[in-house]
């Protein structure tokens, strides 16, 4: 009994000491020599300041700036990192129901007669989607263009050239990161408040 404790224990000692320190230093070592931008949050500074990261979504709500879609993350207008998860409601849920029907109605007021994509209004399961898909994007295109006092044509260039691709060519759906988005018109289209 004596013995199988002891093996027990040092086994235990050992496996702490390689799989809970130096297996988690070794892998956080070769990420950040192989892929520091991946390995840091993908982070996007402005001034040396950090404005967000390409791969946690963010809230957006003036009119000039394109919206990602609704999160259920957190509390408030969710987007809230440190809780991440969906609102796992069910689908007749009233509290769903009433939510997903005031952003139609706002969203039909916005651009009558147009459909409304489906992420325009569904939240993703982390509620951190940092990207849109192109046809929400399109969407929105009048309102930004018309905040913007720029051509919706033109606007369209910058929307397609934020749009990326499946991954390999089939993983995924087409999307647009929209704080890129955002930031590229902060950037080249900026209102007076932003210079």
């Amino acid at each position: 009994m004596r013995s199988t404790f002891t093996i027990a224990l040092r086994y235990t000692i050992v496996t702490t000491i390689f799989l809970g320190i130096v297996y988690p230093l070794v892998i956080t070592g070769l990420a950040q020599l192989t892929m520091r931008d991946k390995a840091n949050g993908q982070l996007i500074k402005r001034n040396g300041v950090v404005v967000g990261s390409r791969i946690i979504g963010q809230a957006f709500t003036g009119p000039s700036y394109f919206h990602s879609r609704p999160s259920a993350a957190g509390t408030g207008n969710g987007y809230d990192a440190t809780a991440s998860g969906g609102s796992n409601l069910g689908p007749t849920n009233a509290t769903l129901v009433n939510r997903v029907k005031g952003d139609v109605t706002t969203l039909q007021q916005e651009n009558p007669g147009k459909a409304i994509p489906a992420d325009m209004i569904t939240t993703s399961a982390s509620g951190l989607d940092p990207d849109i898909s192109p046809a929400s994007a399109e969407f929105q295109v009048p309102r930004v263009a018309k905040e913007r006092k720029i051509s919706e044509d033109e606007l369209r260039q910058i929307v397609a050239h934020h749009t990326e691709g499946r991954q390999f060519g089939f993983l995924g759906e087409p999307h647009v990161n929209v704080l890129e988005l955002n930031l590229d018109l902060k950037d080249h289209h900026p209102l007076p408040s932003e210079k």
